[in-house]
């Protein structure tokens, strides 16, 4: 791995600590105006400050994010389908030369192992890794997940192993039962979805069982922005993510947060 790509790299998953929190809000891709992100601007600048990085699509950064932000990019480089067909009929949607005009620190698309697709969006991962690699981008393989998968240590172990064969740097897969399995089986970084929306104290659970367990950390959406308190809950996922706090502990910092808010505005 040359310099350039473990510099990106050590952007996004600290060295100090060997863990991330990555915002991810870049559902609109494939899902249009999701809950919370109608407006992504309004909803991702107050939590800035609290992420280790952001993944996002290139419109979105275009458009909602303001140039003079220091927090890395993790670029949405796959797409093509909606809720409303196939996911896994997936291609690269963005090139790396464009990636590389809006300085972004990795870039990252799906694979779907076991869909109907799953080629294709193997070939394309190898493919953006060759290119990831020619101009020290870092890839993140995002194991995507139909509805007839069962997202359990097998099954995960597969997906995130193939990830990394085929050139991945970092993967983001599921949180599951056995999950130190998943993480034995995988000879590179991974991080956690936090997948649907959760109750506050059970998504800080997962968020502590994943890192206790051995993930790099945490790639959060909707258990953040769908919140009642987003700032109050990525406050209290990097609590735990970043310096080992309790569940307990976190979730304090959550309902602080919320309470303050609340009081604030009365």
């Amino acid at each position: 791995m040359d310099w350039g790509l473990q510099n990106r790299l050590s952007r996004i998953i600290k060295p100090k600590t060997g863990r991330t929190v990555m915002l991810a809000v870049d559902h609109g891709y494939f899902q249009g105006p999701t809950t919370g992100l109608q407006q992504p601007g309004k909803t991702i600048k107050p939590l800035i400050p609290y992420a280790d990085s952001l993944m996002l699509t290139r419109g979105v950064l275009r458009n909602c994010i303001d140039p003079g932000i220091d927090t890395p990019i993790v670029l949405r480089v796959s797409g093509g389908t909606s809720v409303l067909k196939e996911l896994s009929n997936e291609g690269l949607m963005t090139c790396v030369e464009e990636a590389i005009r809006l300085n972004v620190a990795a870039i990252t698309l799906s694979i779907f192992v076991g869909g109907e697709y799953e080629r294709q969006t193997l070939l394309a991962l190898g493919q953006l890794a060759d290119e990831g690699n020619k101009y020290g981008i870092p890839v993140l393989a995002v194991t995507a997940v139909g509805r007839e998968m069962a997202r359990d240590a097998r099954y995960l172990g597969l997906a995130c192993r193939i990830a990394a064969e085929l050139g991945a740097h970092f993967v983001k897969t599921y949180y599951c039962d056995d999950f130190e399995k998943v993480v034995e089986g995988c000879p590179v970084p991974l991080v956690i979805a936090g997948g649907k929306k959760l109750a506050e104290r059970e998504a800080l659970q997962m968020a502590y069982n994943a890192v206790s367990r051995g993930a790099s950390g945490v790639d959060m959406g909707r258990n953040i922005f769908q919140s009642d308190s987003p700032v109050g809950m990525i406050k209290a996922v990097r609590a735990i993510v970043q310096r080992n706090m309790s569940v307990d502990e976190a979730y304090k910092i959550y309902e602080d947060t919320k309470t303050k808010k609340a009081t604030a505005l009365a």
